[in-house]
């Protein structure tokens, strides 16, 4: 199934690109999606404990199930004051 990968402040910086049209296995996980980005993308490691992540718009935990055609957001913590 087909999936889009898009990520959001620091890492799209340091990738140097915020969207990933991405093959992957039936089952996959937001998770899941995640870990096989940072094999491919290693910079992404520093990221992956932090991540909020969005399918389609709606926030959702790491295990979520993602389906053909869903859109995945990684969003790192934001701070202000």
């Amino acid at each position: 199934m087909r999936v889009t990968a898009r990520f959001l402040a620091i890492p799209s910086v340091t990738l140097k690109d915020s969207r990933f049209e991405v093959e992957v296995p039936a089952g996959t996980t937001a998770g899941g999606l995640v870990i096989l980005l940072a094999e491919q993308y290693p910079v992404l490691r520093a990221f992956t404990r932090f991540l909020s992540v969005a399918v389609n718009r709606a926030y959702v935990g790491l295990q979520a199930e993602l389906h053909d055609g869903d859109e995945v957001v990684y969003a790192p913590p934001v701070g202000g004051g």
